[in-house]
């Protein structure tokens, strides 16, 4: 029997049996794979910093920012692998294509931690080629991780019964229980790993474990059920774009196209402009209203990359706040690297207390006042990240306080609060995004519509640099750089902090509007 475009086949091509491909267990397997993937990639972008620092020797300021650059531009590509996703093949072969991809990234990084000769002498930056070698490795692993990031959540999700959304729901929320496990893994055995036994066995260990999660996945193609994919819808979507605006001041009835006035009727009055291209025969009213559905989502889409400035702190600022406070637990001193652990923590255990509640409480709610619903969950994460930004700003003003009148260093478990709201605050938000982005994108859309949720934390990690340099910027007019200089208990912080809460809040409100209106 001939497959059509769209339809789900096996792996040989064939109709898919619902029996025998997709369902729970399929769908486990992505989670799976997404716990040693994510162990890779958190492993080597928290600790890179200390990798150029110390074995490449580049500067501080300099290290950080290409660790930023990386994390930020992983994210961002994640666009670019929901559309090769959505467009050329199909799900699990981009995943196997990028996974490859990010493996090749890899070794190349691991050569030249391997061998001295491709590392700059002592107190020497790295020489044209030396340098050419890592960035290559870099945003190779960065492309990889771009596409597998995209492919891999929503080929989860197409393996289960798209008509139970609950099941759905908690595919997104046991993928994200992954996603932070693998990140738990990285900061603690991977730190210990990277401290204990070197940055070669760091490298060798990711081989091992991405190659493993390569494998894991392979194994499981009998059982997965493929969508074939059915051309660019990217391409659809501008050429309805531009044919709207071609015909922009037409009348659809004056054109006299019955199909265009059919359609018309059916189109809800969200984004109603676009009707105006169906007055071009070579236009369906299906691509007219995947257009609106795709632009639909961006108004919450960007009302999320505020939360992930929030987020940015955590590997930032929160971190330089560790270093200097204190780390001591029974005779043991935490590592920097690994106070990443409490927000993943908080995260790991609200997944399951999530799930319980939903379980217990959510089919006897209105549609009305269901908080598990994704909109509403993704609006009490914006909430929550508003409230997380307050709390550390009180937080520091307190530590600025003892460090600078009773000369004390605070201990670094009063960040549990901050990391424990925005803890909380992402687990509903990104697992919202995951499923609402999911849910609601077009059939032939929705590895580039659940990318939008890392091009949030992409864009949110850019803004946060940008909203920094601003800051300074302004604060310096009146006397004194609110984050200028490398000495917390000088800088203010605790403002900075308050400021983001302030613009968290009027982001909560705008978000709500758009909400409303969807």
């Amino acid at each position: 029997m001939s497959i059509q475009n769209g339809e789900c086949e096996d792996w040989r091509g064939r109709k898919a049996d619902s029996k025998k491909q997709g369902g729970i267990r399929a769908a486990s397997f992505a989670c799976v794979v997404e716990v040693l993937e994510n162990m890779v990639f958190l492993s080597n972008a928290t600790n890179f910093v200390v990798y150029f620092l110390k074995s490449m020797h580049y500067p501080a300021a300099e290290s950080a920012n290409m660790v930023t650059n990386f994390m930020g531009t992983s994210f961002l590509l994640t666009i670019f692998g929901g559309f090769i996703s959505d467009s050329f093949f199909t799900r699990s072969t981009t995943f196997i294509l990028f996974c490859i991809i990010e493996l090749l990234g890899l070794v190349l990084l691991t050569l030249q931690a391997q061998y001295s000769s491709l590392q700059p002498p002592i107190n020497t930056r790295p020489s044209r080629s030396q340098a050419t070698l890592l960035y290559t490795g870099l945003y190779t692993m960065a492309t990889g991780v771009g596409g597998v990031k995209a492919s891999l959540p929503a080929h989860g999700a197409d393996q289960l019964d798209h008509t139970n959304q609950r099941l759905i729901s908690a595919f997104f929320n046991w993928f994200f229980f992954s996603l932070c496990t693998g990140g738990l893994i990285a900061a603690t055995v991977m730190v210990w790993v990277e401290e204990n036994k070197g940055w070669n066995w760091s490298f060798k260990i990711s081989i091992i474990a991405l190659s493993l999660a390569l494998c894991l996945f392979a194994i499981g193609f009998p059982i997965y059920r493929h969508k074939r994919p059915i051309g660019s819808a990217l391409t659809r979507i501008f050429k309805v774009l531009a044919s709207a605006v071609r015909h922009r001041k037409a009348s659809v009835v004056e054109m006299g196209n019955h199909n265009a006035i059919s359609a018309a009727k059916r189109t809800p009055d969200k984004l109603r402009f676009l009707d105006k291209a169906l007055c071009d025969d070579t236009i369906t009213a299906a691509e007219v209203d995947e257009t609106k559905t795709f632009l639909g989502l961006f108004p919450i889409f960007a009302s999320t990359i505020m939360m992930n400035c929030c987020l940015a702190q955590l590997q930032t600022f929160s971190v330089q706040q560790g270093n200097i406070m204190n780390r001591t637990l029974n005779n043991f001193k935490i590592p920097t690297q690994s106070l990443s652990v409490f927000p993943l923590t908080t995260m790991l255990v609200s997944i399951p207390l999530y799930e319980r509640f939903v379980h217990s409480f959510g089919s006897k709610v209105s549609p009305k006042y269901n908080i598990f619903l994704p909109l509403k969950r993704i609006g009490l994460g914006l909430a929550l990240a508003s409230g997380s930004m307050a709390v550390a700003a009180v937080v520091e003003a307190k530590r600025r306080s003892a460090a600078t009148q009773n000369d004390a260093a605070m201990s670094v478990f009063w960040l549990v609060w901050q990391y424990l709201l925005l803890g909380i605050s992402d687990m509903l938000t990104l697992g919202g995004m995951l499923e609402f982005f999911y849910s609601e994108a077009p059939d032939s859309m929705r590895s580039i519509c659940t990318a939008l949720s890392c091009c949030s934390t992409s864009m949110g990690f850019f803004i946060s640099s940008v909203l920094v340099s601003f800051t300074n910027l302004v604060s310096g007019q009146f006397g004194q750089e609110w984050l200028g200089g490398n000495d917390l208990n000088r800088t203010r912080l605790d403002l900075f902090y308050a400021l983001l809460s302030i613009l968290n809040l009027l982001n909560f409100i705008n978000y709500v509007y758009w909400a409303n209106r969807y």
